[in-house]
């Protein structure tokens, strides 16, 4: 049906219910399809040539608008907090004070740098951030269908749409929830807007966003794209949702993560830093192929 889903890099443990989802959404067509995605890692490559990628937090923190002085402290919370994050093992009751406290405190230290809004593009331009291989056809396709996407980022808003903004995808169908930030009058950042989104409270943003998820209630089929199990929230604010096809990117600790990523996860990317599966998919069920 989709040789893609052949490689061995694909994880599928039931192959098929797989099958009868892809197969239920494509009799319906793109019509009553959305897309709901995660950016860092999901969207943008874990790495490129042997080097990390930066996510939308990161290029911030490696920048020339921060000091050297504010860099060793948020490298010693990326230090502390990143293993928790990524830690299958803890409880998600015990992360959750825990992942609240490494924002709050990285956005303080943001704060303190007086961050100009003009400067973000610079920024941006002159990172290492790199969207996955195939993510024009991912992001041209799904505007050309008329299929929504909505990104839903534990990053920075403001830097995560200036990244595909520069690669000419940010078309009028992509929403983007996310931690944006609040400038004065003088376009210096002063603060972060609105409720905090972290790695684990997507299914809060989820349910604060119901006003965007009302609009799409002639839409109950949602292809999901995560590198997380925090990202399989996502989509708690769809109504009347009748298929979910779960995508996740397991980009890191591949052995001690495999097993949970295939309960959690109707079909698991082994280190494949491209859109050819999720393109494979949707073009499958919009009738492309």
């Amino acid at each position: 049906m989709i040789p893609e889903l052949n490689s061995p890099s694909v994880w599928i443990r039931d192959r098929a219910r797989v099958q009868q989802i892809i197969q239920s959404m494509r009799c319906t067509g793109p019509s009553t399809l959305q897309v709901i995605s995660d950016f860092d890692m999901t969207l943008t490559r874990f790495a490129y040539n042997g080097k990390r990628c930066p996510t939308c937090h990161n290029i911030l923190d490696n920048s020339k608008l921060i000091s050297e002085e504010c860099k060793i402290k948020l490298a010693d919370l990326l230090n502390t907090y990143y293993p928790i994050e990524t830690d299958v093992t803890q409880p998600m009751e015990e992360k959750l004070p825990l992942m609240v406290e490494w924002w709050m405190k990285a956005h303080e230290l943001l704060i303190e740098q007086k961050i100009h809004k003009d400067h973000l593009a610079i920024v941006v331009r002159e990172s290492d951030a790199r969207l996955r291989d195939g993510y024009k056809l991912f992001f041209d396709h799904l505007q050309d269908k008329g299929v929504p996407l909505l990104i839903f980022s534990a990053g920075i808003g403001d830097v995560l749409e200036e990244v595909i903004r520069q690669a000419g995808v940010f078309h009028p169908n992509v929403k983007v929830i996310s931690n944006y930030m609040d400038f004065d009058e003088t376009g210096t950042l002063r603060a972060f807007k609105g409720e905090l989104i972290h790695v684990y409270n997507k299914r809060e943003g989820a349910l604060l966003n119901t006003e965007h998820f009302q609009e799409l209630r002639t839409r109950p089929n949602v292809v999901l794209l995560g590198d997380s199990l925090g990202d399989l929230t996502m989509a708690d604010g769809v109504h009347d949702m009748e298929n979910i096809l779960k995508i996740g990117f397991l980009n890191d600790k591949v052995e001690e993560n495999k097993e949970p990523y295939l309960t959690a996860y109707d079909i698991v990317l082994e280190k494949d830093e491209t859109l050819d599966v999720p393109n494979a998919i949707l073009l499958y069920i919009t009738g492309q192929q």
